[in-house]
């Protein structure tokens, strides 16, 4: 069955504010596939599990017509009241049950977020709604990310790396979705003619409190909140001054 996570107004809230957009390099390369293998107009792209809305809004200026969806209320009021084009729209449901009609949809997306799906359901969904012809892109970032800033790029990154390990204990079964590259996910897609492509590197600028907003926005240090709060808010104060 499908994962809930990302459910608590707060967490929204440190979503929406920490969690960044497809980078340049990789909003390219899903471009480019489109271009590559596109036979219908640009009429309706989908992002499921589209959060606060961070990927949806870069397909806005190359579809007609643009949907988030998100099975979190919380997150999908995030995504309204959020910056966006007047091409996009957000709907509540869960990413197994997609209220379009068969054989409707130019481009399916899900930006880091299809290992919280039921695959075997979601993968149906997407064949049924998927137009002859049309594309999905499925992504996710990965867990080795690196910081660089000046000569210090070494010890940044070990910061980070040290609390990710200690978080990565607290990790829903599912992360491992993500740990393995989505190989499984790929695996699953039905289609015939797909692609994977495992070497997109993206340089994202970011603050320090963003980086540690990042860190309080993942799932993993979610969980050490509810078992540990004191301890959790330990391990961000000491990532943070590292």
């Amino acid at each position: 069955m499908a994962t809930q996570m990302f459910e608590g107004r707060g967490h929204a809230a440190i979503y929406q504010k920490y969690r960044f957009a497809p980078g340049k390099e990789l909003q390219r390369t899903i471009v480019t596939y489109l271009q590559e293998k596109r036979t219908n107009p640009a009429e309706l792209a989908v992002d499921v599990g589209c959060g606060s809305g961070q990927g949806t809004c870069f397909l806005a200026e190359h579809f007609k017509k643009v949907v988030g969806t998100d099975i979190s209320e919380a997150q999908i009021q995030e995504a309204r009241e959020g910056p966006s084009m007047p091409n996009v729209s957000y709907l509540v449901c869960p990413a197994e049950e997609l209220p379009f009609k068969d054989a409707s949809v130019d481009l399916l997306t899900s930006f880091t977020a299809a290992h919280w799906f039921d695959t075997e359901k979601f993968m149906r969904e997407a064949k049924r709604v998927v137009r002859p012809g049309g594309c999905v892109a499925i992504s996710t970032y990965t867990v080795d990310m690196s910081l660089r800033y000046g000569n210090c790029s070494e010890k940044l990154t070990q910061a980070f790396r040290e609390c990710w390990d200690l978080l990565l204990k607290y990790s829903h079964p599912r992360i491992k979705l993500v740990l393995e590259d989505y190989k499984e996910i790929f695996e699953a897609l039905p289609f015939p003619d797909k692609k994977r492509i495992t070497d997109i590197f993206d340089k994202i600028p970011m603050t320090v409190s963003g980086v540690v907003g990042y860190l309080e926005s993942s799932s993993p240090y979610q969980a050490f909140m509810k078992n540990d709060p004191e301890a959790a808010k330990s391990l961000l104060q000491e990532t943070e001054k590292r």
